[in-house]
């Protein structure tokens, strides 16, 4: 019984240890819930992060939560990002979420898919200080001018910055 207790506590302290060393290179890393699992068109969602290193190039990325319940095989976002000198760069996105046969990509095991998703590749944040990035969904049905109000689906929505190898 006591080998059973030991080998327990080993296998612990292995995850969490395998855990911490995966994240080495993440310097930012957070996540918001979506209400509902339902992500409103004039639905914001903001980060703010510091960044004191603005010689070494960084990749940033946008962290997306999707259930099955989410009907798109795509996703396009507009994102804002706000410097500390009041820089603010705007981009329109778009990213796979599903392969051709409607399997959804990401990570998980479960009905829950994580996915990563480039924003900035080997990026250098030219200014010392605190940013904002701003994320908001902005899908639309086939020929429609306005936004799907609620996007079914998306449990959370991340924002994380990682050193480069």
């Amino acid at each position: 019984m006591e080998a059973i207790q030991k080998n327990k506590y080993f296998f612990l302290l292995f995850l969490m240890g395998s855990l911490f060393a995966c994240n080495d290179n993440a310097e930012f890393n957070a996540y918001k819930s979506i209400a509902n699992n339902a992500w409103k068109a004039d639905e914001k969602v903001t980060f703010q992060f510091e960044i004191k290193d603005t010689i070494s190039p960084k990749n940033a990325f946008i962290n997306i939560r999707n259930n099955s319940v989410y009907a798109f095989s795509n996703l396009y976002v507009i994102t804002e990002l706000n410097f500390p000198d009041k820089t603010i760069v705007i981009d329109t996105l778009q990213y796979k979420m599903a392969d051709a046969n409607g399997r959804f990509l990401g990570n998980g095991f479960s009905e829950i898919k994580e996915n990563k998703l480039f924003y900035k590749e080997r990026k250098i944040f030219p200014v010392a200080g605190i940013y904002s990035f701003t994320i908001r969904q902005a899908m639309r049905k086939n020929g429609a001018v306005d936004p799907i109000n609620a996007l079914q689906g998306i449990q959370d929505v991340g924002f994380s910055i990682e050193k480069t190898k």
